[in-house]
């Protein structure tokens, strides 16, 4: 199923000139998978953040390296919904 937030994880990493074509939510971030180096990874990070108001901290951009795709847009979906939640309670 694509969400927004899949879509744009997708997209940013096309931009970045990484090949998407057997991308799946399996596919790991580091090792064995896109096999994305630390600098990638915070560029990918930093992308997230501006696009939808969320924060990765020095160490939650280091544990990214094991996640999966789909563990990382999981991720970033659940820190939005918090993020909204946070904006609505103010």
């Amino acid at each position: 199923m694509s969400t927004p937030v899949r879509a744009f994880v997708v997209n940013t990493l096309e931009t970045m000139n990484l090949d998407t074509a057997d991308l799946t939510d399996a596919t790991p971030i580091g090792d064995d998978g896109l096999e994305l180096e630390s600098l990638t990874t915070a560029e990918l990070v930093m992308q997230v953040e501006e696009e939808f108001g969320v924060k990765f901290s020095d160490e939650d951009v280091e544990a990214l390296q094991a996640m999966t795709v789909g563990e990382f847009i999981a991720q970033v979906e659940q820190r939005t919904t918090q993020v909204t939640a946070e904006a609505g309670s103010v």
